[in-house]
């Protein structure tokens, strides 16, 4: 039910970031100052970041972390990281 839930949920918010109400008008001003279709831009883009929070939270898959938890560690971190100390220990700068 959730990943329904949020299926159309990202649906929606697709389909209301194509704004046509707001292109040819400028006015209203929202808070005297901000055209209506910036303020729209503004608040789509926070109710976006809060949908993404919400779909890492809820719908990230187990799996993929699960993976990353029993990985070995990578293979060229470790050799960069020897390598700056043995021009270290040779008094060398890298």
């Amino acid at each position: 039910m959730t990943q329904l839930l949020l299926v159309v949920v990202v649906a929606v918010l697709y389909l209301l970031h194509q704004d046509f109400w707001f292109w040819r008008e400028a006015r209203p001003l929202v808070f005297g100052f901000l055209p209506i279709g910036l303020a729209y831009h503004a608040l789509y883009c926070v109710a976006v970041t809060a949908l993404m929070w919400i779909l890492t939270r809820v719908a990230w898959p187990a799996h993929l972390e699960d993976a990353a938890s029993n990985r070995p560690p990578n293979a060229s971190a470790t050799a960069s990281t020897g390598s700056r100390g043995s021009a270290r220990r040779e008094g060398g700068r890298r």
